[in-house]
């Protein structure tokens, strides 16, 4: 039987790690995931660790990016949906909040990725999400739909607002009802934004 080539190996190897981490991580969280339990889960060592992301905690930064990768194409979905780019933006907004009922993303990415790796505001992937969002509003202000105002600087406030929400319904005793009211108060934030908000 012929060998598989070594960046086919590579590949496999890395894409083992991540799903046994991702598991351990979003199960029972980081503090308890033991190395030699998901490393073993996955028929691997922890040196096969350490060679591909360092220690465990630069695995669960690449489980992070994975998850927010899949967050990112999740709402994109979301937002193309909509009959209209104002729609669009506004569903993006809460189904991003209303992700953190899920408890995966509960866990891994607004738990225990701020306590471990610090401000998410600071994270890679929020350059992508503030550029994708200043985006979005710029295209709002140049059609009228909402009020003119510096789209980057209005894309980092409402991604502030959608993080603590977030972290809110994360944190909270009651997540449901925590999501339902910031998901309410959030959607009259940016109602506040629109032209005609503007008129009244």
């Amino acid at each position: 039987m012929a060998h598989k080539p070594r960046i086919e190996m590579i590949a496999e190897t890395r894409a083992k790690l991540l799903a046994a981490g991702r598991h351990a991580f979003g199960t029972v969280g980081y503090a308890e995931a033991s190395m030699d339990d998901f490393t073993a889960s996955a028929g691997l060592t922890r040196g096969a660790l350490y060679h591909h992301f360092g220690d465990k905690k630069g695995l669960l930064q690449a489980v992070i990016r994975e998850i927010d990768a899949e967050m990112f194409a999740r709402l994109k979905v979301v937002s193309g949906r909509a009959g209209s780019l104002w729609q669009g933006f506004v569903d993006e907004c809460t189904a991003y909040i209303e992700m953190a009922l899920e408890p995966e993303i509960q866990r891994i990415v607004l738990l225990d990725g701020p306590s471990v790796l610090g401000d998410p505001t600071q994270w890679p992937s929020q350059n992508e999400c503030i550029g994708s969002m200043t985006e979005s509003l710029q295209r709002l202000s140049d059609e009228g739909t909402i009020i003119a105002a510096d789209p980057e600087a209005m894309a980092r406030l409402i991604s502030g607002a959608s993080l603590h929400a977030a972290q809110w319904i994360a944190n909270s005793d009651d997540p449901g009802a925590t999501s339902k009211r910031a998901v309410q108060a959030f959607n009259v934030l940016l109602e506040g934004l629109t032209k005609q908000a503007g008129r009244a």
